[in-house]
């Protein structure tokens, strides 16, 4: 388990970020999500230990980072956003270097690593004559060589082409089977493929951290009924309706608390009790983009009511 408890990191007067707790259980994928500049990698910084917070403390299954970091660190893999890989170096050479790092002496550990990131072919390459894609896949084999309970993978896909985005997807799926994941991206196809927890940051503070499947839960539905009939004291009785808005002619909007399936079959009876005929009915999903749109739309507003 690792728990972030009150993160700020500041550099001046500049709050890179500013109060920021979560607690990430065994065995979740978890997504940082923000746009560049919100505080991704200061997070991912001070969760490995590599940069001290101002304020706050970070504890793995109980160790202070900060207090005992080589302890803590042992515990964690971290892939940077650009990976310490050195050109002249081959692949092996390098695995070598960061496992003796790391005090591992097996080889058995070093190729456990190249297979599980499908380096084969290119063990015994020069790193400066790899793709960003393999490069990126050597990042996260230094990551996994001591077989961590945590994988922390900063923009893992950060200027892959499309065809190395799909294969570092199914590398992470592959890496989640047997540690706790947690990774900052900017791609938001990327929380959708992969995660099934979201954190937001706005501005350096964490503005929301839900379930994926809470944030894309269908909230409304439209109902298409008897156009000549008004429907909308009668969906309004719903316990968990909270708006019935006319949008055209029978057709009606729904808004309810929580998730709008395990409502719909009541709302349909309710109306075919009324006798009022249903026409159609569609729920309405919410998208992750659009929620993240809205998140920083209000850190816009917010700057244009502080600059006024």
């Amino acid at each position: 388990m690792l728990q972030a408890n009150s993160l700020s990191r500041w550099y001046g007067d500049f709050r890179a970020v500013d109060d920021v707790s979560f607690r990430i259980s065994r065995g979740e994928v978890v997504g940082l999500l923000g746009h560049n500049g919100a505080g991704k990698s200061t997070i991912m910084k001070m969760l490995t230990g590599f940069i001290e917070p101002t304020l706050g403390g970070v504890l793995v299954d109980g160790i202070d980072v900060q207090q005992q970091p080589q302890l803590a660190q042992a515990k964690m893999g971290y892939l940077p956003e650009v990976p310490p890989v050195y050109p002249e170096l081959s692949v092996l050479d390098y695995l070598t270097f960061a496992a003796q790092m790391r005090g591992l002496s097996s080889a058995d550990d070093i190729m456990a690593a190249v297979a599980a990131t499908s380096l084969e072919d290119k063990a015994i390459e020069p790193i400066g004559t790899l793709s960003r894609g393999y490069k990126q896949r050597l990042g996260v084999a230094q990551a996994i060589l001591h077989r961590p309970q945590i994988l922390i993978l900063d923009e893992p896909s950060n200027g892959l082409d499309p065809t190395q985005i799909h294969e570092m997807r199914q590398l992470i799926r592959r890496l989640s089977e047997h540690a706790t994941v947690i990774l900052s991206t900017h791609i938001l196809q990327e929380v959708n493929a992969l995660c099934d927890r979201v954190l937001i940051l706005r501005g350096g503070q964490l503005v929301v951290d839900e379930p994926l499947s809470a944030l894309t839960a269908a909230t409304t539905v439209t109902f298409v009924t008897d156009p000549d009939v008004d429907a909308k004291a009668t969906l309004l009785e719903h316990p968990r309706a909270v708006e019935a808005a006319s949008v055209a002619p029978g057709h009606w909007r729904i808004t309810v608390t929580g998730d709008v399936r395990s409502a719909v079959p009541e709302l349909a009876s309710a109306l075919v009790a009324a006798r009022i005929p249903i026409l159609s009915i569609a729920p309405q999903s919410q998208d992750l983009e659009r929620l993240f749109e809205s998140v920083n739309e209000h850190e816009a507003w917010e700057a244009e009511e502080n600059a006024a």
